[in-house]
């Protein structure tokens, strides 16, 4: 079972790709960990990304799809697994959709929560109250101008994988609002039977 994750920041989907994890078994692939693991295991596209990344640059899509492609080859993801934080635009989607072509496998669902910006403005400001009234400081990139940043990112180069995949018919659209058990029930009754065909 083949499965990737659309949203905003804030919009829960860690919370989400844990629960889904835990119960279907399979691995949850984020981009940042896969980078980091294949520099420190110093495989052949670990070692570009790092002197990539050591010369103060952005790692192409390239590498990060050569990265997907290693990974996905695990004995671990044989059963499938859960893509967070990639594809992050139409080109990298396209990327990914040629690897799995060359493996004869393919994406069986792609889910996408559907969030308020002005509410998750909201939640981050709470999040922050409750940090500074715990006696913690915030996380570096917890503020607004970041969120607000990060938000209007993936507005402009992820949001158009939505009608992407909606065209392909792969799209499941849920309100991330609800609270977070409504959200987890609502995507096992999308996944459940897809786990059961597979």
């Amino acid at each position: 079972m083949i499965v990737i994750f659309l949203g905003p920041p804030g919009a829960g989907k860690g919370t989400q790709a844990k629960h889904i994890v835990e119960r279907y078994g399979i691995p949850q692939l984020s981009t940042g960990d896969m980078l980091r693991a294949a520099v420190k295991a110093e495989t052949a596209i670990g070692l570009k990304a790092k002197a990539v990344m050591d010369a103060g640059n952005l790692v192409s899509d390239e590498i990060v799809a050569a990265i997907v492609e290693e990974r996905i080859e695990a004995e671990d993801c044989a059963e499938g697994f859960l893509l967070d934080g990639f594809p992050r635009t139409v080109r990298q989607a396209e990327m990914l959709g040629g690897i799995l072509a060359k493996k004869g496998r393919e994406i069986d669902v792609v889910i996408e929560l559907q969030v308020d910006e002005g509410a998750l403005i909201e939640r981050l400001r709470t999040r922050i109250e409750e940090t500074k009234a715990r006696g913690e400081t915030p996380r570096a990139d917890d503020n607004e101008e970041t969120f607000a940043k990060r938000l209007g990112v993936y507005r402009d180069e992820t949001a158009p994988l939505i009608p992407f995949y909606a065209d392909q018919g792969k799209l499941r659209s849920i309100d991330g609002m609800a609270p977070v058990k409504t959200v987890s029930s609502e995507i096992e009754a999308i996944l459940d039977p897809i786990s059961t065909t597979k």
